[in-house]
């Protein structure tokens, strides 16, 4: 009898240890380095989430990866097997998010990017990316250029995967819409200066010149350019707006045109724009704790990761138990079917063949005039 009660008491134990058991969220981001601009922001959003889910106990742990590749790998091994991360958050360049790829498919674990990045379809079952695919966001800027009679199109890009994404997106758009890409040229994300670039991008006498980069480091083609007397239309991708972007920049990318997510142009949306409420919630309580005008789009893409667990943690709890490879499978299979999630960014669609989930619900073009981004044309809604 004592020998059954003891059993009895051992089970009880287990069963109440595995009902107490929190569910583990890993962040690394680039607080600091040359993308902290990126993963300030993120790392500060993080801070708003909430410490349960379904009366599930939410564990948080933020590392910060300084920019470098090398330390975001560290960091996702760190994640993963002294914390026993049941998901992870990262990282805020896409190098640094591909550094961390073969770690968390190797333990099955569902990786909420913060960078765009594409990858084989094995490696890609365990990620899922928040922000705009590089091809929904390039159609909207290519349309621009199609409208105003953009015949060629310079491009000066990041040297790294961001860039090379981006080449590679924007060369099919370009021939579908008649546009030549005149001149490609590259420069690194530390480098102080690009004036041979810019001098041979001018020489190539393009209507226009995209700038692909990220954060701060994105405003030095800009500035060279119009310093250098380029008198074309400059446009940028998603991965430069933000108010650092525009204080480094001043009034040298006064009319430039971004293409970028719904968030930085919040309160000049209309109010029955899907995505209008989620936004002004994040916004409020981000410059509630941050500052009047602190909030960026890439905290954004932090505060759509948690959009997606949100919904996800709940499902996946009626499976299994954090903390099990079960577990992560059920993560990954229930953000995998979310439908129209809404985050700040969009309304996301998660499927099979699709972890980016968005549509033109998740692109506006914005220009800058008078130091701040306008609105110039919401896509439409489905």
């Amino acid at each position: 009898m004592k020998l059954m009660k003891n059993i009895i008491a051992a089970v009880i134990g287990v069963v109440c240890t595995a009902a107490l058991a929190d569910v583990t969220i890993g962040v690394t981001v680039s607080a600091t380095g040359p993308a902290a601009a990126l993963g300030a922001p993120q790392k500060n959003t993080a801070e708003l989430f909430p410490q349960s889910i379904a009366g599930q106990k939410i564990r948080w742990v933020v590392l910060d990866d300084a920019t470098d590749p090398t330390n975001a790998s560290k960091n996702a091994s760190k994640l993963i097997t002294e914390h026993k991360a049941d998901a992870i958050i990262g990282s805020s360049t896409t190098a640094n998010t591909a550094a961390i790829v073969d770690a968390v498919v190797e333990a099955k674990t569902p990786l909420l990017a913060l960078a765009p990045i594409e990858l084989p379809a094995a490696k890609d079952r365990w990620l899922f990316k928040m922000p705009q695919n590089n091809n929904v966001m390039g159609q909207a800027l290519v349309e621009h250029m199609r409208a105003n009679n953009v015949k060629s199109l310079g491009l000066i890009a990041f040297a790294d995967v961001y860039g090379e994404l981006w080449i590679k997106a924007m060369t099919p758009l370009l021939q579908d819409a008649g546009i030549k890409l005149a001149v490609v040229e590259r420069y690194n994300r530390t480098d102080t200066s690009v004036t041979g670039q810019v001098i041979k991008t001018i020489t190539a006498r393009p209507d226009a010149v995209l700038v692909v980069g990220g954060g701060t480091p994105a405003a030095l083609p800009h500035v060279t350019l119009v310093e250098r007397g380029y008198k074309g239309q400059i446009y940028q991708t998603h991965g430069a707006p933000s108010a650092a972007f525009l204080k480094v920049g001043g009034r040298n990318v006064e009319g430039g045109i971004f293409v970028a997510g719904p968030l930085l142009a919040w309160d000049q949306l209309p109010d029955s724009a899907p995505t209008k409420k989620s936004i002004t919630s994040y916004v409020k309580d981000y410059e509630a704790k941050f500052g009047p005008g602190s909030v960026s789009s890439f905290g954004g893409h932090m505060w759509d990761a948690w959009a997606q667990l949100e919904r996800a943690i709940p499902v996946a709890l009626k499976k299994e138990q954090p903390g099990s490879e079960a577990f992560r499978v059920a993560l990954r299979d229930a953000i995998e079917s979310g439908r129209d999630v809404i985050g700040v960014h969009g309304v996301y669609n998660m499927s099979a063949t699709d972890h980016f989930g968005h549509d033109e619900r998740s692109r506006v073009l914005l220009r800058v005039e008078s130091g701040a981004f306008k609105l110039m044309a919401a896509s439409s809604s489905k």
